[in-house]
């Protein structure tokens, strides 16, 4: 496992720090669950290789009564091995439905440890079990050919370098070191949409389709992957010149956007709601504000998860909306566009 951490930060990942002489440091995400720690431990045995530093951010969602008590015994056992660890209690709105709150805060408070502490990179523990039941989670969704990318390895200073490991294999590598990983009571609660494709979807689709399908999966979301990479590129290119700051978010040149096909229109809509406040449109979704370009008749703004979008003479307004207005501007990342 550590061989795919080095693989990962040797690929130019990695920033110089601003000290001088100092080495980069790289965060570790940390659950306390299974993935979380074997992560951790094989960061710790790949550091003398990168010749890096290694941290830990305990995340505390204070979602459950003894939230704080499951992160401190993380952060101890973080700390038997050799990792230094903290504690970030976040608070989780309700943008989005819960899963996707409680995504929101955590990664607000990676990037808060991240900028404070200089840190170059931020490891996080997605397996590729996690990235199969993304590509389900997106494809029940009906968010297109962009729900089949699942999870990049690398977006900005966050790296999954176990993508390609299984959840099994991340368990025994704790259950090897010795080491009281935390199972996540709500990882097992039916009510939330991934519980339900990890316990019911997948195991009736490996038992009626066969072994394997997770690693299909996985597969499909990496070429998925380069193909709608290549396209985004294509389509950041495009949008520079039809894209201004608004308030609170950015507008849109509607003649560019009707002018063009639809898989360009869509493909910009979705571009903007993905890159500008880290929300991804169903198929639904983006028709209704592409009717804003094509079916121009005075109608009124179109409200999506933790946006809005309005018609304003020619250009198309989107605005960050309610919690996710004040939670999602630290996951923004840069746009070329602007």
């Amino acid at each position: 496992m550590s061989r795919e951490i080095v693989r990962v930060l040797s690929s130019g990942v990695l920033a110089s720090p601003s000290g001088a002489g100092e080495r980069p440091l790289v965060l570790v995400a940390v659950s306390g669950g299974a993935d979380s720690l074997a992560l951790t431990a094989a960061a710790a045995h790949a550091a003398p290789v990168l010749d890096v530093r290694i941290a830990a951010v305990v995340i505390d969602h204070r979602l459950q009564p003894d939230s704080d008590a499951v992160a401190e015994r993380a952060a101890a056992i973080v700390r038997g091995l050799g990792v230094d660890a903290s504690v970030a209690a976040v608070s989780v709105g309700d943008a989005g439905g819960p899963e996707a709150a409680a995504r929101v805060a955590r990664y607000v408070a990676l990037d808060d440890a991240a900028r404070r502490t200089g840190a170059s990179a931020v490891l996080l523990g997605h397996t590729l079990d996690d990235q199969a039941e993304t590509v389900l989670l997106g494809l029940a969704r009906g968010s297109g050919g962009g729900s089949l990318k699942g999870m990049a390895e690398v977006t900005g200073r966050l790296v999954r370098p176990f993508l390609s490991i299984r959840r099994d294999e991340t368990r025994a590598a704790v259950d090897e070191l010795g080491l009281s990983a935390w199972d996540d009571p709500h990882n097992a609660d039916a009510s939330f949409a991934r519980a339900r494709v990890r316990h019911r979807v997948l195991p009736v689709l490996e038992a009626e389709l066969g072994p394997g399908i997770a690693e299909a999966l996985a597969r499909t979301a990496e070429q998925a992957r380069e193909d709608a990479d290549a396209f985004d590129e294509m389509i950041e290119e495009f949008i520079e010149d039809i894209c201004e700051p608004a308030e609170a978010g950015l507008s849109v040149d509607v003649g560019p956007l009707a002018a063009n096909p639809a898989a360009i229109r869509h493909r910009i809509i979705r571009l903007v709601a993905r890159g500008e406040f880290g929300s991804s449109l169903t198929r639904a979704h983006t028709l209704a504000i592409a009717a804003l370009v094509t079916d121009w008749r005075g109608q009124g703004p179109i409200d999506v998860p933790g946006i809005r979008v309005s018609r304003n003479g020619g250009r198309l307004v989107f605005t960050a909306t309610g919690a996710l207005a004040r939670e999602c501007e630290p996951l923004r990342r840069k746009r070329p566009w602007l």
